[in-house]
């Protein structure tokens, strides 16, 4: 039955296609502090257009799939793909600050992004850093280059390297044991800090031994303070930019962010009580019932005028699961407001959520075969069956939703490219293979399985959210109390928006730096999801990642107050974790 079930899945894929139904959209358009008057708002590639009133209101029919465009003179242009689910888009639009991208000044023969882009393959001078392009010929200080060469391939590492070819420099150490190289002219080596490494734009602290000296395209040595600034304090000891023939080797490929910036959280951040007495009424009664019998009489009040919100009925449900571990009484709360949740995919992913939040993860199983059915042309979908079958332990199952993943892709049925969800998806299937090939094929067989070494070994976060028009804020906060913000807003990321949209996904993975273990908090300022609704977000939280001890732990949040930060949750990581 189930390979049965596997086989109408695929199907779905074909057989289930995009209506063609106009629906009708409304919403509110207000500029953060009033509402504005005559935004066009307009469907791409159409002459449809219609304009908001006095107070901001506009209607709109529309279908799956369209574009909206929102313009108003001054203002940033908001574009918004319309999924299945979309009725309610209430917008917040922002001020159109031109920023002078990509100009050409003749009298100075200052080159654009664009143009050094153009010239790097055959300008040697040219580098790519982790803040783009820059002309060593034309910079703003010393930059020693290394073309390929004059690269001798008998140097062991950098460190050799950096010894015989980069002047001014100071090497401690060797190739065997690590060292350190130092720049001459910031100080002494007793009180100045270490170069740190740009390899095709992702930013190391530790001496890169690992590196392959015959990989590289090009070498330089950037020693002035005016063009480290960009690398923050770390850089202050200078840095030394690698451009490789093939892009960077497998390695350590994450870095705290944090630690890149002079970043420190001084601002006030909510506990979760302080953000539950601003939750609705029968949330805070909820939380303060001293029995289950209390609970189901305040459930009971509060149902009938409550009857129709698939969010009271969401609560209600975790409240009971989560609070005391009464499953009857959940099961009945969906079954006394079943038709309030079916056939949406957001509330049903929302479900699922609270399910996988408290361990149950066959009833989160058959949610997510709803979503894939209602869905079936959203790259998510398959993520979601592929892990929803290795948590009840069907691995085969999970390895096929995979495969049938990429076969998809290669046969463009379904969309990919490079996005944070190939590599997310990348990552969860290899770690699939890593750790369970023998359930995956049986014998002998297995040794033929190709399958490709972890590139990463430590602390993971993954996070999802249901709704997705959810903006927010994730800020991460390192156990030396600095901090790296993740900006998932319209303002700051429409690209990536767009992206998710047009692909179907809402995921973000993040890898705590192992280099600094200790404490790390992770908190969240909610922007909304353009309806007065909450949004369910789900972490799933991987200690020794891609290791033999690998576990999970599910956190699920309702997030409903917006524009501050509060706390999500806190997690002590260990130091990386070796090889």
């Amino acid at each position: 039955m189930k390979n049965l079930w596997i086989l109408f899945l695929v199907a779905t894929t074909f057989s289930f296609a995009q209506t063609s139904d106009y629906k009708t959209i409304r919403g509110t358009i207000t500029d953060g502090n009033r509402s504005i008057e005559d935004v066009a708002i307009s469907i791409e590639g159409s002459n449809q257009t219609t304009f908001s009133d006095e107070k901001g209101n506009y209607v709109i029919e529309a279908k799956t799939g369209d574009i909206l465009s929102y313009s108003y003179a001054g203002l940033k242009t908001i574009q918004i793909k319309i999924e299945d689910v979309t009725e309610i888009l209430n917008l917040e639009m922002f001020p159109d600050i031109n920023e002078l991208d990509e100009v050409q000044v003749t009298a100075s023969r200052r080159k654009s992004q664009k143009d050094l882009a153009e010239d790097y393959n055959s300008n040697p001078r040219i580098l790519k850093t982790a803040f783009g392009y820059l002309d060593a010929d034309k910079a703003a200080g010393r930059i020693n280059v290394i073309n390929k060469e004059d690269i001798n391939a008998i140097y062991l590492c950098v460190l050799d390297l950096a010894r015989a070819r980069i002047p001014g420099v100071a090497v401690l150490g060797d190739c065997t044991f690590g060292g350190a190289i130092f720049v001459r002219g910031f100080g002494s080596i007793n009180n100045s800090p270490p170069v740190i490494y740009d390899i095709d734009g992702m930013i190391f602290t530790d001496t890169p031994l690992w590196f392959d000296i015959n990989n590289a395209e090009r070498i330089a040595m950037i020693q002035s303070a005016s063009l480290t600034v960009p690398y923050g304090f770390l850089g202050g000891g200078g840095v030394m930019v690698i451009n490789t023939k093939t892009g960077t080797p497998n390695a350590p490929k994450n870095v705290d962010q944090a630690r890149l910036r002079n970043n420190y959280v001084e601002g006030r951040v909510l506990t979760s009580n302080e953000v539950l007495q601003n939750a609705p009424e029968y949330l805070k009664e909820f939380e303060n019932s001293a029995s289950l019998n209390e609970s189901w009489e305040i459930y009971q009040r509060y149902s009938t005028s409550y009857s129709n919100s698939p969010y009271f009925v969401l609560d209600a449900f975790h409240h009971f699961m989560d609070k005391w571990n009464s499953n009857d009484r959940a099961e009945t709360i969906l079954q006394d407001h079943k038709n309030v949740l079916q056939t949406n995919p957001v509330l049903l992913k929302s479900l699922a959520y609270l399910y996988e939040d408290q361990g149950r993860f066959d009833e989160a199983n058959e949610i997510y075969k709803e979503v894939f059915i209602l869905r079936p042309n959203y790259v998510q979908s398959y993520l979601d069956m592929a892990r929803s079958y290795r948590n009840i332990e069907e691995i085969k199952q999970a390895a096929a939703m995979f495969a049938r993943y990429d076969y998809l892709v290669d046969e463009a049925f379904l969309e990919s490219g490079e996005n944070d969800f190939t590599t997310i998806v990348q990552r969860e299937y290899n770690n699939l293979l890593t750790l369970q090939k023998g359930s995956i094929v049986n014998g002998s067989n297995g040794n033929d399985l190709f399958v490709a070494e972890e590139d990463f070994k430590g602390t993971r976060l993954v996070f999802e959210w249901a709704n997705g028009e959810a903006e927010f804020e994730l800020m991460f906060v390192n156990p030396e109390n600095q901090y790296y913000t993740w900006k998932h807003t319209l303002v700051d990321n429409p690209e990536e928006i767009m992206t998710e949209k047009n692909l179907g996904y809402n995921i973000k993975e993040y890898l705590v730096d192992g280099s600094l273990p200790g404490t790390w908090k992770v908190n969240i300022n909610y922007k909304g999801n353009k309806s007065l609704t909450p949004t369910y977000l789900k972490a799933t939280i991987y200690t020794n990642y891609g290791t033999r001890d690998q576990k999970m732990e599910v956190k699920v949040f309702r997030l409903g107050l917006k524009d501050v930060y509060h706390e999500l949750f806190s997690l002590n990581a260990p130091s990386q974790i070796s090889n």
